[in-house]
């Protein structure tokens, strides 16, 4: 975006995670989108009564 509005951003800006650490948070981060809000909507009334319907 930077670079479109004709502005020049150091590195230090740009680059903040190295790839290990990028790897981690995605390894971490998987499980939690994938797992927590399924089950949250899982467990909810409004969920289970639209299964019921169907």
């Amino acid at each position: 975006m930077g670079d479109s509005a004709g502005l020049s951003l150091p590195d230090s800006v740009i680059a903040v995670y190295h790839g290990a650490e990028l790897l981690f948070l995605v390894l971490g981060g998987l499980p939690t989108a994938a797992l927590l809000p399924a089950g949250w909507a899982a467990r909810t009334r409004t969920a289970a009564t639209a299964l019921r319907t169907e």
